[in-house]
């Protein structure tokens, strides 16, 4: 593999690694590392150990998934596919279902201007802000319609299921919301109109010089107005406001990182997330 290709490869290792250790603790099994979340907040995943220099083996993903059923814990594998080649075959070979998205990195250079890319405002969460709570309740809302009907085509779902979805965030977790954006860790924004409210939202996670872009979502009913693109590139120009030298993402879809192809990101590779497989 190309030296700066490993090098990138290896810094998202890092970042994967370092992201939910000061809310996590780690417990090894084999050469797999479950993060176990310490209080409330989205729960964590087992993924490869960093100084693994093995493949994990089929009793490692046994053991893991054990350990999350006696938690309560979502059986979540994650890995990317370039480092850890055999848990593929491996996680399938345990009755996994496995997402291989793809992996895309910011040419900072091919980074457009939001504004060129919908007439709809978005703007940064602001946890000083009075309505911030409002806010944060707003953008999960939007997610979790927009991630309820996958992928990029129009639907029927808009303000009105937003506003049915949204729920009374837990103190602790509006408190750390706030803590996470005002030290820089973490960043959110939402895109909407004073009329309809938050239409599109998204968030991004930072560990030093490298961030992540997650749970970018549109209504479905406000879809093919450019509002993914221009949350990401919002995303992406005040993350590298900030110093940060590297932003990724995950692309839930090959159709859904054509409008990511749009923004600037180019692929490098294939992060893998594997959970049981549905029973229909």
């Amino acid at each position: 593999m190309d030296p700066l290709r490993s090098e990138l490869l290896a810094r998202l290792e890092r970042f994967y690694d370092a992201v939910p250790r000061d809310v996590a603790r780690g417990e090894e099994y084999g050469t797999l590392v479950l993060f176990v979340r310490e209080g409330v907040g989205w729960p964590f995943y087992a993924r490869p150990r960093l100084d693994a220099t093995t493949p994990p083996s089929l009793a490692d993903v046994t053991a893991v998934r054990e350990r999350q059923r006696e938690l309560g814990l979502p059986e979540a594998l994650e890995w990317v596919h370039e480092t850890t080649p055999d848990l593929l075959a491996m996680a399938r070979a345990a009755g996994l279902s496995v997402l291989e998205a793809p992996l895309m990195v910011l040419d900072p250079a091919a980074l457009p201007d939001p504004a060129t890319l919908t007439d709809v405002p978005v703007r940064v969460l602001d946890p000083d802000a009075p309505g911030f709570a409002a806010d944060v309740a707003a953008r999960r809302a939007v997610a979790a319609v927009g991630f309820a009907a996958a992928g990029t085509a129009r639907g029927d779902a808009g303000p009105a299921e937003r506003d049915a979805a949204i729920t009374e965030l837990d103190v602790a977790a509006l408190d750390e919301e706030r803590t996470r954006l005002a030290d820089g860790r973490r960043l959110s924004v939402v895109a909407g109109t004073p009329e309809d409210g938050a239409l599109a939202s998204g968030m991004a996670m930072r560990v030093d010089d490298v961030a992540e872009i997650a749970g970018v979502a549109t209504l479905p009913a406000a879809r093919r107005r450019g509002l993914g693109a221009a949350v990401t590139a919002t995303l992406a120009h005040e993350l590298l406001t900030a110093g940060t030298d590297l932003v990724f993402l995950s692309a839930g879809s090959e159709e859904i990182a054509r409008v990511y192809l749009r923004v600037g990101f180019r692929r490098v590779g294939t992060a893998c997330i594997a959970e049981p497989t549905a029973l229909i």
